[in-house]
């Protein structure tokens, strides 16, 4: 249950980041065309960059979910997992 608990909670946060941020993009995008023409430098613009932007946040989120589950899932599974040898040990299955 912790397990599940936790997972939906990462989920939760790295989806509604994720939203976030390419619904401010689509709003920019669509309503507030004239700070999206902005040139930032030569023939770069806001647009452009927030779009580049939008990569970075999505590779971002994957190294955070990654780094998360590494550290606060991974154990939890693991823990399962030992605990489901141990019962299968004591009824004498063989486990792979």
């Amino acid at each position: 249950m912790k397990l599940r608990r936790r997972f939906a909670l990462q989920a939760i946060v790295l989806v509604s980041g994720f939203l976030l941020s390419y619904l401010t993009y689509l709003l920019f995008t669509a309503y507030a065309r004239e700070f999206m023409a902005r040139p930032v430098f030569a023939p770069v613009n806001v647009a452009l960059v927030m779009g580049i932007g939008q990569f970075l946040v999505v590779f971002a989120l994957s190294w955070a979910f990654g780094r998360f589950s590494a550290r606060a899932i991974d154990p939890l599974a693991e823990r399962i997992r030992e605990r489901v040898r141990e019962e299968e040990t004591v009824s004498g299955r063989v486990i792979r």
